[in-house]
Parts: C-alpha cells; sequence; structure tokens
C-alpha cells in the first residue's frame, strides 16, 4: 500500500497494490498493521457506511462533533466521485482550507480523512457506490453541515446544478459556523 500525504495534515491518499491477470484482479483494501505502521495513526473501525448516488448528487460538507467525531477511510466502488475535504479544526494551520479529489472505482484510491475534517462528495457518474469505513458511530445529535456552496469557501464541486438533500440545502456558513475541533 502506498501512502501519501497532502497539504491538510493528516488526510492522506491510499493506493493499494492490485494484483492483476487474465482472470481480473485482487488487492488487500486495508490493513490495519500496515497502516498503522506507515502513518502512525491507531484506527479502530466500528461501522461501515454505504451509499448509491446518481450523477449530480452532492453530499456535504458533513461532519460529527466531539467526542463523536469520525476518521473515515473512503472509497468508490463502483463509478466516479469529486471528493471534498475541509479543515475545522480551529489551531490547524489550514483551517478553513480544502482539497479534492476524483475517486473512481478503477483507480481503487482511498482517502483516509481523520477527525476534525468535513467531508462531502459530488457523484460524476450514474449508479455510484460510496464505501467509508468510520472510527465512531453515527450520532444524529453531533452532526454538522457546512454549506456546501458557500461563497467564501469557493469550492468548485464541478455540477452546475447539483442534487441536494434538505440538510444539505441548510448547511452552516462558514463565517457563522463555530467549530467544536
Amino acid at each position: 500500500m502506498q501512502i501519501e500525504k497532502t497539504s491538510i495534515d493528516g488526510v492522506l491518499i491510499l493506493t493499494p497494490k492490485v494484483f492483476g491477470d487474465d482472470r481480473g484482479y485482487f488487492f488487500e483494501a486495508f490493513n490495519q498493521a500496515i497502516f498503522e505502521e506507515k502513518t502512525g495513526t491507531k484506527v479502530n473501525f466500528v461501522q461501515d457506511n454505504q451509499s448509491k448516488s446518481q450523477k449530480g448528487v452532492l453530499r456535504g460538507l458533513h461532519f460529527q462533533n466531539p467526542p463523536y467525531d469520525q476518521g473515515k477511510l473512503v472509497r468508490v466502488l463502483s463509478g466516479c466521485v469529486l471528493d471534498v475535504v475541509l479543515d475545522i479544526r480551529k489551531a490547524s494551520s489550514t483551517y478553513g482550507k480544502h482539497l479534492t479529489f476524483e475517486l473512481n472505482a478503477n483507480s481503487n484510491k482511498m482517502i483516509w480523512i481523520p477527525p476534525g475534517i468535513a467531508h462531502g462528495f459530488a457523484s460524476l457518474e450514474d449508479e455510484t457506490v460510496f464505501f467509508y469505513k468510520c472510527t465512531k458511530y453515527y450520532h444524529k445529535e453531533s452532526e454538522g453541515c457546512i454549506l456546501w456552496n458557500d461563497p467564501e469557501l469557493a469550492i468548485d464541486w464541478n455540477i452546475d446544478q447539483p442534487i441536494l438533500s434538505e440538510k444539505d440545502k441548510e448547511g452552516t456558513l462558514f463565517i457563522d459556523f463555530n467549530s467544536h475541533f
């Protein structure tokens, strides 16, 4: 497994070694011992989530406040997304900064998103299946949402008219956001 650092501390790109031949392929999607050895980060995943989205669906920017804050390991099983992370850790030198990644089923790349990072994605293809492992259980009362199209953040989602949930339509503007991280 190859692990690359990004410009936001703790956000990592993981690329598994794929073994392929004329029958297909095999790869180890996650190995806790290797992850912890290479990153120095201890993880304990307690919940796996999966969603299916049509082209144009945008989900995010979501997070859970402490003590229910989640680390997430995300990947695409089929289709393609524009994946977005936003640093909401007040003491971080990259507070308020975001990164975007294209994740698709062909690359097998994964993104490690540590606690204190808001996350969202936009589906770029129909029938996109998005999978993520979480370090803490979902806790509705602790969830938060930053407005996806906040002009201060200026995130280019590559979608003109996204399909949104009511929660995502009513996210908090970053200027009004009070981070608990």
